[in-house]
């Protein structure tokens, strides 16, 4: 079976970090451009990162310019986001999302519509 799996989220304070990791089965994540989103209660899904299928291009919400930073490692087949200096309203469940279609260096915009495999989602607790 076809898989998107995030892990890694949890209950952190104010201030400290956490890394999250998205893991693809039965497909090669290599081939595709992958984004992570994030959705608090009551609120609509928006773009926090999103990096091309090369790794060597990729986007950030303003929020969390300089704090976030979003990798791969196309040997584990996985995409990562690293957390750091999180805030409460960084709170939601987080979500990894690919596309594919396009260059090695494209990326598409930060928009959930644009991305066609999504995983379950992990939820992101900052809270003190």
């Amino acid at each position: 079976q076809s898989q998107l799996v995030e892990s890694g989220g949890g209950l952190v304070q104010p201030g400290g970090s956490l890394r999250l990791s998205c893991a693809a089965s039965g497909f090669t994540l290599a081939y595709y451009a992958v984004g992570w989103f994030r959705q608090a209660p009551g609120k609509e899904r928006e773009g926090v990162s999103v990096i091309s299928s090369s790794g060597d291009t990729f986007n950030y919400a303003d929020s969390v310019k300089g704090r976030f930073t979003i990798s791969r490692d196309n040997v584990q087949n996985t995409v990562s986001l690293q957390m750091n200096s999180l805030k409460p309203d960084d709170t939601g469940v987080y979500y990894c999302a690919a596309v594919s279609g396009y260059g090695r260096d494209w990326y598409p915009p930060l928009r959930p519509v644009e991305f066609h495999r999504w995983g379950q989602g992990t939820q992101v607790t900052v809270s003190s």
